[in-house]
């Protein structure tokens, strides 16, 4: 196992009714709060009435900033990062699910930065020039991809057809609350399109070529059955309490490097690939990892790896077999059937993605250099794995 420094710093309030201590908290940092927020479901939902009364009663001035997009631009990061030097805002607070959360932190970075953060952060990964950042809280509204609890920001720039991803401690969020009735309004698509990203977060920590890593495998494991237990109870009954739950705080933790601390390696190529079907067409990110994972999985499959798959053949699907290439391609295909009994596409075509642009994802998602640690994914190998995922 490696060293490591235990940091989680964010204050998790989770729970029924926990949305009314916002203004308490919000006060601890100033008077002037940035609302980031969607298109109108935290409206409908009457989140929204129950955040702003709460803040109010704090005595707390309020701004917003509405209408971000799904795969969250670039050009609301700026438009929100004018209006918190403009208006003098101490703190950000996200309401909605992962895309509005990495708008809200790079909105944070921003508008303490005297350069452009889509350039030296994200496109040049320059993350050391990045010394200061509001302070950013969350209203967690979906259960997904774990940004209430972790430092990274995913940022799309639809000029240059760029979907790219940050890290840093400086945009954890200082407080997040996590009611899951307030995602009882997610519907059966968005909600299997959650549990598709909770499932391969833990599937890009779970799947490398190391032996180590012990508990944390099983920790992982743990999360991932749950997932599979809650997930279709989730998507069938939109507003069972218990299933909502168990997926909002195992998205929480999936995320926020607790199963990593001390873990040799972890992967992200699945990520790093699906991007690229972000960035050009505009899918929901789920969507796109449940196409790509199956594809993935038995392309980066050898007798060098497979004894991950067959733990996670065992241990999550109790799955047995003669030998464990048996096992392994059992696991994949369970993890296919998974998905698709959330309603999950299996293939590129249904999502509307031919393969005209193929080989400039394949070449975009590889700039920073190959993918992955199951097996070293070169252009070559992305290309591959689109064509086979057609």
């Amino acid at each position: 196992m490696k060293n490591f420094n235990y940091n989680i710093p964010t204050k998790v309030l989770f729970g029924r009714g926990k949305v009314n201590e916002v203004g308490k908290e919000a006060k601890r940092y100033g008077d002037k709060v940035l609302l980031v927020y969607g298109k109108g479901s935290v409206k409908k939902s009457g989140l929204f009435d129950v955040v702003v009364e709460s803040l109010k009663k704090s005595g707390i001035h309020i701004y917003k900033l509405p209408n971000i997009d799904p795969n969250p631009r670039i050009d609301s990061v700026y438009a929100g990062a004018e209006l918190c030097r403009k208006m003098g805002i101490n703190l950000i607070i996200a309401m909605g699910g992962g895309s509005v959360i990495d708008c809200s932190k790079a909105i944070a970075a921003q508008a303490n930065y005297y350069g452009d953060v889509w350039q030296d952060l994200y496109v040049e990964q320059k993350l050391n020039t990045l010394t200061s950042a509001l302070p950013v809280a969350s209203i967690l509204t979906l259960a997904a991809t774990g940004s209430e609890m972790n430092g990274n920001s995913v940022i799309s720039n639809m000029h240059t057809n760029q979907k790219l991803a940050i890290g840093h401690d400086l945009l954890r969020p200082v407080f997040s609350i996590l009611d899951p009735e307030y995602t009882f309004t997610v519907n059966q698509y968005h909600t299997a399109a959650g549990v598709v990203d909770i499932l391969s977060h833990l599937f890009e920590q779970y799947f490398t070529p190391d032996q180590e890593g012990y508990l944390q495998n099983r920790l992982m494991e743990a999360m991932m059955k749950t997932v599979i237990e809650y997930g279709p109870i989730a998507y069938n009954e939109l507003d069972d309490y218990e299933a909502r739950a168990n997926l909002m705080w195992t998205s929480s933790l999936a995320l926020n490097g607790m199963v990593t601390y001390g873990k040799v390696s972890t992967d992200w190529a699945t990520h790093g690939m699906e991007h690229e079907l972000s960035a050009f067409y505009d899918i929901t990110h789920g969507v796109g990892l449940g196409i790509l994972t199956p594809y993935w999985m038995k392309y980066v499959l050898s007798e060098e790896n497979v004894h991950r798959f067959v733990e996670y053949g065992k241990n999550v699907w109790n799955l047995d077999g003669e030998n464990n290439m048996e096992i392994a391609n059992k696991a994949i295909n369970k993890t296919r059937e998974f998905f698709s009994s959330l309603g999950i596409p299996s293939t590129l075509k249904e999502v509307g993605i031919d393969e005209s642009k193929l080989d400039k994802m394949a070449e975009q998602a590889t700039m920073f250099g190959a993918l992955g640690s199951m097996k070293k994914l070169y252009k070559e190998d992305v290309l591959a794995i689109y064509k086979m995922a057609l």
